[in-house]
């Protein structure tokens, strides 16, 4: 009895197959198209809108504002005689809030990258299916049969 109660916790169930991706639609290549879970994406695209803000556009947009109200107070640039320095910094704000933006581009790019996306490319949209852009032999064989029939001349 003792060796019966013994040898149940040893009798493991077998383990549970991993699930299977879901067969390739008609027009989606069953090699190289590989299943992005639309979270994922979202997720990496959340978080370097996030990061590309708080590490680069907001730094930089505050210590360009910051540099320019500097220079104005010290007489380096002029003030605006109806509005004062407010152009100057506000444009300083905008232009190194968009210089922080585009400079983390490639931060984001690695991210997308390590997930197996190539998003700035030209075949990326949001919708955009992708397609094979290998060719198996039988499928180079039969191009080159129906070439060949197209290129040759009727006899008739």
């Amino acid at each position: 009895m003792a060796s019966e109660a013994a040898s149940a916790p040893d009798q493991a169930q077998p383990p549970a197959s991993p699930p299977q991706p879901n067969k390739p639609g008609f027009f989606e290549c069953p090699i190289s198209n590989t299943h992005l879970h639309r979270k994922d994406i979202a997720n990496i695209i959340h978080e370097c809108k996030e990061e590309s803000f708080y590490y680069r556009a907001l730094p930089l947009s505050l210590g360009s504002m910051l540099a320019t109200q500097g220079l104005v107070y010290k007489g380096f640039l002029s003030r605006n005689p109806r509005f004062g320095s407010l152009p100057k910094v506000a444009l300083a704000g905008v232009l190194g809030f968009v210089i922080g933006k585009i400079s983390y581009i490639g931060v984001c790019q690695s991210k997308f990258h390590a997930i197996g996306v190539h998003p700035f490319g030209k075949d990326f949209r949001p919708h955009h299916k992708r397609h094979c852009h290998h060719v198996c032999e039988e499928c180079k064989s039969k191009n080159a049969t129906n070439e060949n029939k197209t290129t040759q001349p009727s006899s008739s």
